[in-house]
Protein backbone atom coordinates (compact mmCIF):
# COMPACT_ATOMS: atom_id res chain seq x y z
CA UNK A 1 0.00 0.00 0.00
CA UNK A 2 1.42 3.38 -1.01
CA UNK A 3 2.22 5.90 1.70
CA UNK A 4 -0.02 8.96 2.00
CA UNK A 5 2.71 11.22 0.63
CA UNK A 6 3.28 9.01 -2.43
CA UNK A 7 -0.47 8.96 -3.09
CA UNK A 8 -0.51 12.77 -3.00
CA UNK A 9 2.43 12.91 -5.40
CA UNK A 10 0.52 10.66 -7.79
CA UNK A 11 -2.42 13.07 -7.49
CA UNK A 12 -0.20 16.05 -8.37
CA UNK A 13 0.34 17.10 -11.98
CA UNK A 14 1.33 20.26 -13.82
CA UNK A 15 -2.11 21.86 -13.99
CA UNK A 16 -2.81 23.24 -17.44
CA UNK A 17 -6.19 24.78 -16.69
CA UNK A 18 -7.21 26.36 -13.40
CA UNK A 19 -10.72 27.17 -12.20
CA UNK A 20 -10.64 30.99 -11.94
CA UNK A 21 -13.61 30.97 -9.58
CA UNK A 22 -11.92 28.90 -6.87
CA UNK A 23 -9.57 30.68 -4.50
CA UNK A 24 -7.15 29.48 -1.88
CA UNK A 25 -7.90 30.34 1.72
CA UNK A 26 -5.59 32.69 3.59
CA UNK A 27 -4.52 29.72 5.71
CA UNK A 28 -3.43 27.85 2.59
CA UNK A 29 -1.50 30.86 1.31
CA UNK A 30 0.15 31.25 4.72
CA UNK A 31 1.15 27.57 4.61
CA UNK A 32 2.85 28.05 1.25
CA UNK A 33 4.60 31.21 2.44
CA UNK A 34 5.94 29.56 5.59
CA UNK A 35 6.97 26.49 3.59
CA UNK A 36 8.97 28.78 1.32
CA UNK A 37 10.54 30.40 4.36
CA UNK A 38 11.50 26.98 5.74
CA UNK A 39 12.99 25.71 2.47
CA UNK A 40 16.52 24.37 2.73
CA UNK A 41 19.18 26.54 1.09
CA UNK A 42 22.94 26.18 0.80
CA UNK A 43 24.69 27.42 3.96
CA UNK A 44 21.26 28.56 5.14
CA UNK A 45 21.87 31.91 3.42
CA UNK A 46 18.33 32.01 2.00
CA UNK A 47 19.19 34.44 -0.81
CA UNK A 48 15.60 34.25 -2.07
CA UNK A 49 12.30 36.05 -1.78
CA UNK A 50 8.84 35.17 -3.10
CA UNK A 51 6.28 37.56 -4.55
CA UNK A 52 2.68 36.45 -3.96
CA UNK A 53 0.22 37.92 -6.46
CA UNK A 54 -3.56 37.70 -6.10
CA UNK A 55 -4.43 40.90 -7.99
CA UNK A 56 -6.46 39.80 -11.02
CA UNK A 57 -5.48 42.73 -13.27
CA UNK A 58 -1.78 42.23 -12.60
CA UNK A 59 -2.01 38.51 -13.29
CA UNK A 60 -3.69 39.25 -16.62
CA UNK A 61 -0.91 41.66 -17.56
CA UNK A 62 1.68 38.99 -16.80
CA UNK A 63 0.11 36.46 -19.19
CA UNK A 64 1.64 38.26 -22.18
CA UNK A 65 5.06 37.86 -20.58
CA UNK A 66 4.45 34.17 -19.79
CA UNK A 67 4.26 32.74 -23.30
CA UNK A 68 0.49 33.47 -23.11
CA UNK A 69 -0.01 30.66 -20.62
CA UNK A 70 -3.47 31.27 -19.18
CA UNK A 71 -2.63 29.52 -15.90
CA UNK A 72 -0.94 32.74 -14.81
CA UNK A 73 -4.25 34.60 -14.93
CA UNK A 74 -6.68 31.84 -13.93
CA UNK A 75 -4.80 30.51 -10.91
CA UNK A 76 -5.89 31.70 -7.49
CA UNK A 77 -2.42 33.07 -6.73
CA UNK A 78 0.77 33.50 -8.69
CA UNK A 79 4.01 32.82 -6.83
CA UNK A 80 7.15 34.39 -8.29
CA UNK A 81 10.35 32.97 -6.85
CA UNK A 82 13.12 35.55 -6.94
CA UNK A 83 16.79 35.69 -6.02
CA UNK A 84 18.80 38.57 -4.69
CA UNK A 85 20.51 40.58 -7.42
CA UNK A 86 23.69 40.71 -5.37
CA UNK A 87 25.07 38.72 -2.47
CA UNK A 88 27.89 40.68 -0.86
CA UNK A 89 29.87 40.54 2.37
CA UNK A 90 27.24 42.57 4.24
CA UNK A 91 24.57 40.00 3.35
CA UNK A 92 26.74 37.19 4.73
CA UNK A 93 27.59 39.15 7.88
CA UNK A 94 23.88 39.89 8.48
CA UNK A 95 23.18 36.15 8.24
CA UNK A 96 25.69 35.35 10.95
CA UNK A 97 24.34 38.14 13.15
CA UNK A 98 20.93 36.51 12.84
CA UNK A 99 22.37 33.10 13.77
CA UNK A 100 24.03 34.65 16.82
CA UNK A 101 20.82 36.38 17.93
CA UNK A 102 18.49 33.42 17.41
CA UNK A 103 20.74 30.60 18.63
CA UNK A 104 23.01 32.49 21.02
CA UNK A 105 25.93 30.82 19.27
CA UNK A 106 29.30 32.11 20.55
CA UNK A 107 31.33 34.18 18.09
CA UNK A 108 34.32 31.86 18.49
CA UNK A 109 32.21 29.17 16.81
CA UNK A 110 30.66 31.44 14.16
CA UNK A 111 33.72 33.45 13.17
CA UNK A 112 35.64 30.66 11.36
CA UNK A 113 32.59 29.68 9.29
CA UNK A 114 31.77 33.32 8.54
CA UNK A 115 35.35 33.94 7.37
CA UNK A 116 35.20 30.82 5.21
CA UNK A 117 32.04 32.02 3.43
CA UNK A 118 33.32 35.58 3.05
CA UNK A 119 36.51 34.27 1.45
CA UNK A 120 34.68 31.72 -0.66
CA UNK A 121 32.21 34.21 -2.16
CA UNK A 122 34.94 36.82 -2.62
CA UNK A 123 36.66 34.37 -4.96
CA UNK A 124 33.54 33.88 -7.10
CA UNK A 125 32.49 36.00 -10.07
CA UNK A 126 29.11 37.74 -10.10
CA UNK A 127 27.97 35.26 -12.72
CA UNK A 128 28.95 32.30 -10.53
CA UNK A 129 27.12 33.75 -7.55
CA UNK A 130 24.01 34.46 -9.65
CA UNK A 131 24.04 30.90 -11.01
CA UNK A 132 24.39 29.57 -7.47
CA UNK A 133 21.41 31.65 -6.31
CA UNK A 134 19.34 30.45 -9.28
CA UNK A 135 19.89 26.88 -8.08
CA UNK A 136 18.53 27.82 -4.66
CA UNK A 137 15.31 28.92 -6.35
CA UNK A 138 14.88 25.43 -7.80
CA UNK A 139 15.29 23.89 -4.35
CA UNK A 140 12.49 26.17 -3.12
CA UNK A 141 10.31 25.24 -6.10
CA UNK A 142 10.70 21.53 -5.41
CA UNK A 143 9.72 22.04 -1.80
CA UNK A 144 6.66 24.08 -2.75
CA UNK A 145 5.52 21.46 -5.27
CA UNK A 146 5.62 18.77 -2.59
CA UNK A 147 3.80 20.95 -0.07
CA UNK A 148 1.14 21.75 -2.68
CA UNK A 149 0.66 18.04 -3.31
CA UNK A 150 0.35 17.23 0.39
CA UNK A 151 -2.13 20.08 0.88
CA UNK A 152 -3.95 19.18 -2.36
CA UNK A 153 -3.30 22.55 -3.90
CA UNK A 154 -2.91 22.43 -7.66
CA UNK A 155 0.18 23.98 -9.18
CA UNK A 156 2.11 24.38 -12.41
CA UNK A 157 5.88 25.03 -12.26
CA UNK A 158 6.94 27.40 -15.03
CA UNK A 159 10.23 28.49 -16.56
CA UNK A 160 8.42 29.80 -19.64
CA UNK A 161 8.27 33.51 -18.93
CA UNK A 162 10.24 36.68 -19.60
CA UNK A 163 12.18 37.48 -16.42
CA UNK A 164 13.12 40.98 -17.59
CA UNK A 165 9.47 41.87 -18.25
CA UNK A 166 8.43 40.42 -14.88
CA UNK A 167 11.19 42.37 -13.14
CA UNK A 168 10.02 45.58 -14.75
CA UNK A 169 6.29 45.09 -14.20
CA UNK A 170 6.74 44.01 -10.58
CA UNK A 171 9.39 46.66 -9.91
CA UNK A 172 11.78 43.97 -8.71
CA UNK A 173 15.02 45.74 -9.58
CA UNK A 174 14.35 48.50 -7.04
CA UNK A 175 13.75 45.73 -4.50
CA UNK A 176 17.12 44.20 -5.33
CA UNK A 177 15.51 41.09 -6.82
CA UNK A 178 15.47 39.12 -10.06
CA UNK A 179 12.68 36.69 -11.00
CA UNK A 180 13.75 33.07 -11.58
CA UNK A 181 10.67 30.84 -11.54
CA UNK A 182 6.89 31.15 -11.59
CA UNK A 183 4.36 28.92 -9.82
CA UNK A 184 0.62 29.43 -10.37
CA UNK A 185 -1.38 27.76 -7.56
CA UNK A 186 -5.06 27.14 -7.04
CA UNK A 187 -7.60 24.52 -8.13
CA UNK A 188 -7.75 22.53 -11.34
CA UNK A 189 -10.65 23.10 -13.70
CA UNK A 190 -13.02 20.17 -14.06
CA UNK A 191 -12.38 20.03 -17.80
CA UNK A 192 -8.58 20.03 -17.65
CA UNK A 193 -7.84 17.03 -19.85
CA UNK A 194 -4.43 16.56 -18.20
CA UNK A 195 -5.93 15.79 -14.80
CA UNK A 196 -6.83 12.16 -15.44
CA UNK A 197 -3.89 11.16 -17.62
CA UNK A 198 -1.56 8.50 -16.28
CA UNK A 199 1.85 9.68 -15.17
CA UNK A 200 4.67 8.90 -17.56
CA UNK A 201 7.77 8.06 -15.56
CA UNK A 202 10.73 5.78 -16.12
CA UNK A 203 9.88 3.83 -12.96
CA UNK A 204 11.73 3.59 -9.64
CA UNK A 205 13.52 0.45 -10.79
CA UNK A 206 15.11 2.46 -13.62
CA UNK A 207 16.04 5.66 -11.78
CA UNK A 208 17.19 4.31 -8.40
CA UNK A 209 20.59 2.71 -7.95
CA UNK A 210 21.04 0.84 -4.67
CA UNK A 211 24.56 0.31 -3.36
CA UNK A 212 24.77 -2.02 -0.39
Amino acid sequence: MKSAVVQKLHWRYATKKFDPNKKLTQEQVDTLCESFNLTATSYGLQALKMVVISNADLKKQLVAHSWNQQQVSDASHLLVICRERTLDSNYIKDHFKRVEEIRNTPREILDPFEKYLLDSFADKTEQEISRWMDKQAYIALGNLLTVCAVEQIDSCPMEGFDPKAYDELLDLETKGLHSVLVLPVGYRAEDDFMADLKKVRRGSENVIINIE
